[in-house]
C-alpha cells in the first residue's frame, strides 16, 4: 500500500484509523489499536486548544517512554503544539533549563515522576499546570473530541535537545517533513528494512529525549503497525518484548546489544520473528558482530546521523555486515536515498575522495533549526540547508563514509552524546581544583569512557573520590568521571585554549581511530 505521498502525523493517523481500525497501533502501559489512537490524539488536540494551546506552543514531558508519552506527542503533533521530552537521566538543574527554555505551558510527568515534578514546578514560573500519568490519562478521556486545522508539513512537531559545547543544551525543531520526507526515496530504491508486512512490531526502547527512542515511534506509526513502548532499556525487557509481542526490529547501541548477547536468557530465547536489529551511536567490533549473528541470526545495519538531521542519513547495510570482517565494516555507509553527503575543508571546499575534512549533510531531514537560537543555527545549517555534522572522516571511491574523528569534544558513552564543557562546568568550583580538562577514554564496554585531567590549587591535594562525588551532584550520572587524573599543568596551545588531543593521545595510542 503505498503512503509515500503522506506526510504528516495528522495523515498517517486518519490513514491507519481507516485501514485497520482494529489493529494494534501501540503496546506497553495500555494496548491501543488504531481507531483508539486516532480517537485518543484527536482528544489530546482538543483538549491542549481548550486549555489556549495553539501551533507552535510547547508542552513538555519528564519521564520515561510511555503509550502516554506518544499519545500527546501524536495528538498535540496533529494541531502543531510541539512536544518537548526531557531526558529523565539528567539532573534537576539540567531539566530546570529545559523545561524553562521551551517555555511549555503543560508538563507531564510520567509514571514514577511525579515526586520529581512537583519539585521542579516551583523553579519553573511559565508552567500553568503539572499533569501526572494518571492526571493525565483521566484529562484524556474526558475530553469530547472536536474538530480542529491539522499541522503542515513544515510545522514543526517535536523539540529534542542536545547538548550544547558550551554547556548549554540547544533544543533541535523537528517539523513532519523531517520525520516522514525520506521515506519516499527510500521505497523507490527498493530498500528492503524501508518496507514493511502487516505483522510487524517495532520495538521503542532506547530513551524518548533521543531520536533513537522517539524517532522509532514515528517509524511504527509510518509503517502502520504496532509500536512496542518499554519504558527502558533492560535485557529481561527486550527479552519479554521479543517473546510476547513477536518483535521484528529494534534500534539499540552496540553497548545495549553487548548486554543481550551475554545474558543467560539470551541463548534460550526465540529470535525467529526478528527481522532487522539497527545500531547507531558507534560502530560495532567485529567479534560482537560475530556474537550477534549467531545469537539473533538476523539482518544488521549501522545507522549514522544526528539529532540536527531527524537521526539517519547513512546506512551500513546488512550486505556489508561480514562476520569474517570486511574494511567496509570500519565505514559508517553510504547516504541513505535522498540525502547528501560531502566531506569539506576548513573554507568549506569540497574535498576528493580519501581526504579527511568536515562530514557536511543535506536532506529533508535537516532540522528547522536551534529553538530560540539564530546564530547557533546559523554556524550548523547554510543557507542552503547543508547542516556541519561536526564529525571529521572521508568518502572512498564508492562513496562510502568513514568516521575518522570528531571535529568537536563529544565524547559518546553508551551512546549518550557527553560535551567536556558540561563536565568541566560542574567541576569548576571543587575547592581543590584549579584548572580542568576533560576527555574521552577507550572503555571495554561503553565505547568511551569519561575521564577528567584535573591540576590541584596551590597547596590542596586533590582526591578522586571527592572530584566524582562533586561532579555527581550537579550532573547526569552518565556524564560523571569514571577516573580522574591529577597533572601539575594542562597543555594549551598560544591563546591558551586546552590541547585536548595530546591529553586524549597516550589513552588512544595503536588505535587506528580517536572514536571508539
Amino acid at each position: 500500500m503505498d503512503t509515500t505521498e503522506l506526510l504528516s502525523v495528522d495523515a498517517f493517523i486518519r490513514h491507519w484509523a481507516a485501514d485497520r481500525p482494529g489493529r494494534s497501533a501501540m503496546v506497553g502501559e495500555r494496548r491501543i489499536d488504531f481507531a483508539e489512537l486516532d480517537a485518543s490524539t484527536r482528544r489530546v488536540a482538543t483538549a491542549l486548544q481548550a486549555a489556549g494551546l495553539r501551533k507552535g506552543d510547547r508542552i513538555a514531558w519528564l519521564g520515561k517512554n510511555a503509550v502516554l508519552y506518544f499519545t500527546l506527542l501524536f495528538g498535540a503533533a496533529r494541531i502543531g503544539v510541539v512536544m518537548a521530552p526531557v531526558g529523565w537521566r539528567l539532573a534537576a538543574p539540567e531539566r530546570q533549563f529545559i523545561v524553562d527554555d521551551t517555555q511549555a505551558r503543560l508538563l507531564f510527568a510520567g509514571e514514577g515522576f511525579a515526586d520529581d515534578a512537583r519539585a521542579l514546578a516551583p523553579q519553573l514560573p511559565q508552567v500553568q499546570r503539572v499533569l501526572f500519568a494518571d492526571e493525565a490519562w483521566a484529562w484524556i478521556d474526558a475530553t469530547a473530541p472536536a474538530d480542529f486545522n491539522p499541522s503542515g508539513e513544515g510545522d514543526a512537531i517535536l523539540q529534542l535537545y542536545t547538548s550544547g559545547t558550551t554547556g548549554h543544551p540547544k533544543g533541535v525543531e523537528l517539523s513532519n517533513r523531517n520525520l516522514f520526507g525520506l521515506r519516499r526515496a527510500a521505497q523507490e530504491a527498493k530498500l528492503p528494512w524501508a518496507f514493511w508486512d502487516d505483522d510487524e512490531v517495532v520495538m521503542v526502547a532506547m530513551p524518548c529525549a533521543h531520536i533513537g527512542g522517539t524517532g522509532l515511534g514515528f517509524m511504527a506509526l509510518a509503517g502502520g503497525v504496532c509500536g512496542c513502548v518499554m519504558a527502558e532499556f533492560t535485557p529481561d525487557g527486550v527479552f519479554d518484548a521479543i517473546e510476547k509481542e513477536g518483535v521484528t526490529r529494534f534500534f539499540a547501541v552496540p553497548a545495549a546489544l553487548q548486554m543481550l548477547v551475554n545474558h543467560p536468557r539470551c541463548a534460550r530465547t526465540d529470535f525467529s520473528r526478528l527481522r532487522y536489529i539497527f545500531y547507531g551511536a558507534a560502530p560495532i567490533p567485529l567479534e560482537l558482530l560475530r556474537q550477534c549473528v549467531r545469537a539473533f541470526g538476523c539482518a544488521f545495519a549501522q545507522a549514522y546521523g544526528m539529532t540536527e538531521t531527524t537521526g539517519t542519513v547513512v546506512m551500513l547495510p546488512p550486505e556489508d555486515h561480514d562476520p569474517k570482517g570486511s574494511p567496509r565494516m570500519r565505514a559508517a555507509g553510504k547516504p541513505v536515498p535522498g540525502v547528501e553527503v560531502k566531506i569539506v575543508d576548513g573554507a568549506g571546499q569540497t574535498l576528493p575522495a580519501g581526504e579527511v575534512g568536515e562530514i557536511v549533510t543535506r536532506s529533508s531531514n535537516n532540522m528547522l533549526g536551534y529553538w530560540k537560537q539564530p546564530e547557533a543555527t546559523q554556524r550548523t545549517k547554510s543557507s542552503d540547508n547543508w547542516v556541519h555534522t561536526g564529525d571529521a572522516g572521508y568518502m572512498d571511491a564508492d562513496g562510502y563514509v568513514y568516521i575518522h574523528d570528531r571535529v568537536k569534544d563529544m565524547i559518546i558513552s553508551g551512546g549518550e552524546n557527553i560535551y567536556p564543557a558540561e563536565v568541566e562546568n560542574a567541576i569548576y568550583g571543587h575547592p581543590d581544583v584549579a584548572d580542568v580538562a576533560v576527555i574521552g577514554v577507550p572503555d571495554a564496554t561503553w565505547g568511551e569512557a569519561v575521564k577528567a585531567v584535573c591540576v590541584p590549587r596551590p597547596g590542596h591535594t586533590l582526591d578522586a573520590a571527592s572530584v566524582i562525588a562533586w561532579a555527581r551532584e550537579r550532573i547526569a550520572g552518565f556524564k560523571v568521571p569514571k577516573s580522574v587524573d591529577v597533572v601539575a599543568e594542562l597543555p594549551r596551545n598560544p591563546t591558551g585554549k586546552i590541547l585536548r588531543r595530546a591529553l586524549r593521545a597516550p589513552y588512544w595510542q595503536g588505535r587506528e581511530r580517536q572514536v571508539n
